[in-house]
């Protein structure tokens, strides 16, 4: 996990945390989600969740963030959020493609600017395996961690 650390640093600005749609619930997430708002899934996928593409994924605010996200604070539910959210930066685009990693860099603060494709591809595979955030059920995790 040192070498992740020194790749990717959560600088909690937020961007990651920012658009609708793109913080995939699968069913695990799920229930963790529940189990730190204390709540059952099923009342934490009505009150903050909606069914989008097919798949279950957090809502946005008024503010186009995501319902837990508060700028300077980060997540409130650090310890219950998604595995597309604990696996930030490490998604297959920037693991697989040298232009997504750059493209990463330019968006979010906290990935180290001076690290090679090479380096934190094998550290993000490491860091996703280690972690049990890789994903392989397309219908309802995010297709962002499943890895070719």
């Amino acid at each position: 996990m040192e070498a992740e650390t020194s790749l990717f640093d959560c600088r909690m600005c937020g961007h990651c945390c920012e658009g609708k749609g793109g913080i995939v619930v699968s069913p695990a997430d799920l229930t963790r989600l529940a189990a730190c708002l204390r709540v059952s899934p099923a009342t934490a996928a009505r009150d903050y969740c909606e069914n989008s593409g097919g798949k279950l994924k957090i809502r946005t605010g008024d503010d186009g963030y995501c319902l837990f996200f508060r700028s300077g604070r980060g997540c409130l539910v650090h310890d219950g959020k998604p595995a597309i959210c604990r696996a930030w930066p490490f998604f297959r685009g920037n693991l697989e493609d040298p232009l997504s990693l750059e493209m990463a860099k330019e968006f979010c603060p906290g990935i180290e600017p001076a690290a090679d494709h090479a380096t934190f591809s094998d550290a993000g595979r490491r860091y996703l395996r280690e972690n049990g955030l890789l994903a392989s059920n397309s219908q309802c995790e995010a297709n962002a961690l499943i890895l070719k």
